[in-house]
Formats: C-alpha cells, sequence, structure tokens
C-alpha cells in the first residue's frame, strides 16, 4: 500500500529562505549579545585603569588629605558605608521577609494583589525621593527632639526604603516556588501553619532570600542622593550614630566635581573600591543562586 502524502526529505538546502532566516538572526542575536557587553566592558575597563594607578594600602586606613596635597585615603567613608548599609539592612531585611511571608502564607488574594502593587510602586520610586522623605522623617525629627540632625541612622533608613521592595519581592517569589507537595506532606504530618513555615518552607527558600537581600545590599552601597539628604558627610572617622557619617559613594561625588587633582585620583580609586564591593555582593548572590539550584 502505497503513502497518500509524498515524502519529505529530512535534510534543508543552505539557502533555503528558513535556513537564511535562521542564520541571520543568530548573528543578529550575537551582535546584539556583544553590544550589550561593551558598555560595561568600557565602564569597567575605565574605572580600573584611572583608579588602579591611585589604589594603595594606605587609602584604606586613612583619612581624606587637604587639599592639593598628597597621600591619605578613605577609611572613614568605608566604615561609615558599612554602618549605613548594616542599619538599613537589619531595618529592611526583617521587615521584607515576614511581609513576603504574610503575602505568600497567609493574606487573602485581593490584599496581597494591592500589597505586590504597592511594592512595584515603591520600587520604581526614584533614590532621591526616598532621600526627601528621610530627610523629612528622620533627620527633622531628630532636629526637633534635640538630638541632632544629619546622621548614619538617617542614611540608613533612607537606604532601608530602597531596599525593601526588592527584599519582598525576591522572598515572595523565592516562597511562592517552594513545592505545595512539601506544604502538604508537613501539614500531613502534624505540623502547623506557622510549623510549615519555619521548619519546610523558610529553609527551602532561603538560598533564594539570601539573594535578593545580597542585590537589595549591593544597590544601596552604591546610592548617593539620598545620603545627600540623610547622612551628609564627614572628613572624620564616624563619632556615632546620631552624627554626620561618611560613605563612599558620596566621597566619589564630592572629590570628582573638585578641582584638586589628588581629590580626584581619591575619587577614582574610591570608584573601584566600590565597584569592587558591588562586584563581591553580586558573586556572593550567584554563588546562592547556584545552590538553591
Amino acid at each position: 500500500m502505497t503513502s497518500k502524502f509524498p515524502e519529505r526529505s529530512l535534510t534543508y538546502s543552505p539557502t533555503s529562505p528558513r535556513t537564511l532566516f535562521n542564520t541571520v538572526m543568530t548573528v543578529v542575536s550575537f551582535i546584539c549579545g556583544v553590544l550589550v557587553l561593551v558598555p560595561l566592558v568600557a565602564v569597567l575597563s575605565y574605572i580600573v585603569i584611572k583608579g588602579f594607578g591611585s589604589l594603595s594600602p594606605s587609602v584604606f586606613f586613612e583619612l581624606p588629605p587637604p587639599p592639593a596635597r598628597g597621600g591619605g585615603g578613605f577609611g572613614n567613608a568605608i566604615l561609615g558605608t558599612l554602618i549605613m548599609v548594616t542599619i538599613a539592612a537589619l531595618i529592611s531585611i526583617p521587615f521584607g521577609v515576614l511581609a513576603a511571608i504574610y503575602l505568600t502564607e497567609f493574606s487573602t488574594g485581593s490584599l496581597a494583589r494591592w500589597v505586590r502593587f504597592a511594592t512595584n510602586v515603591l520600587s520604581g520610586v526614584p533614590s532621591i525621593i526616598a532621600g526627601v522623605f528621610a530627610y523629612g522623617i528622620v533627620v527633622l525629627g531628630l532636629v526637633k527632639l534635640n538630638l541632632g540632625s544629619y546622621s548614619a541612622i538617617g542614611g540608613g533608613f533612607a537606604l532601608a526604603i530602597l531596599m525593601l521592595p526588592i527584599i519582598i519581592k525576591t522572598t515572595d517569589e523565592a516562597l511562592q516556588l517552594v513545592s505545595q507537595d512539601l506544604r502538604q506532606a508537613s501539614v500531613g504530618l502534624g505540623a502547623t501553619n506557622f510549623q510549615t513555615v519555619t521548619q519546610v518552607v523558610l529553609p527551602a527558600a532561603l538560598p533564594a532570600i539570601v539573594t535578593g537581600s545580597s542585590l537589595a545590599i549591593a544597590r544601596a552601597a552604591g546610592e548617593t542622593a539620598p545620603l545627600l539628604f540623610t547622612a551628609l558627610f564627614s572628613q572624620f572617622w564616624p563619632s556615632g550614630l546620631l552624627k554626620p557619617t561618611p560613605s563612599l559613594a558620596v566621597l566619589v561625588y564630592n572629590f570628582a566635581i573638585s578641582p584638586f587633582e589628588n581629590w580626584q585620583s581619591l575619587a577614582w580609586a574610591g570608584s573601584l573600591v566600590l565597584v569592587l564591593m558591588v562586584l563581591i555582593t553580586s558573586v556572593f548572590a550567584r554563588w546562592a543562586t547556584s545552590r538553591n539550584g
């Protein structure tokens, strides 16, 4: 019995329209991928070239020098950045994780949709707006209480506002990816909803939560505008949480626009250190993601 349909060749001609279209689109995709890497490589290369020459061990332990004088460093700015990022993490991570747990495990559908919508809106708010808000709440509040004005607490609060939506979104998505079979098995063994969340769901989603928190910290470490409104800057070592506090991002901004060459060279070195800090945090986030995979 012969088939009604003619045999089709399993090979395709290299000059057929389909093959040519596939080849062209493959080449276009490759070129677009390379073009995406060009700005990143250019920025990193320029920062490394300009900043590496000014980098030395002393810049991590010394204070900024006077204008037009050699030497010095920005150890105070690195310490101030770590202090404010730590304050921001202590505020945003617990609130963000708990909010995401409530959204995923305990909230009703309509309330969860509204909270997620508000989180998306907050993630798109410009950082300078977060700085103005923190200025009105923290800085002016400290002035009214006669406790100070610009401070590390104000800077940490402003950075926490920027970190919060990132942590909520990543934690929410991580919890939703946990299999329902794990929840049902836990309940089937007699565990309460609270025990299921704390002992089954959270450990399963922990690597992704760590990844989201690391990405939020990386973003906060490079912010400048909120700190100009809340922490200001200082040429000295941080002396308290209620005093003006230096930061690496603000130091780069102040020194880069100065007319003094020694400050400009320190700005390039500070830019390189800031990029390395963000890079290390991002590598840690990738490592946590690979463990989750």
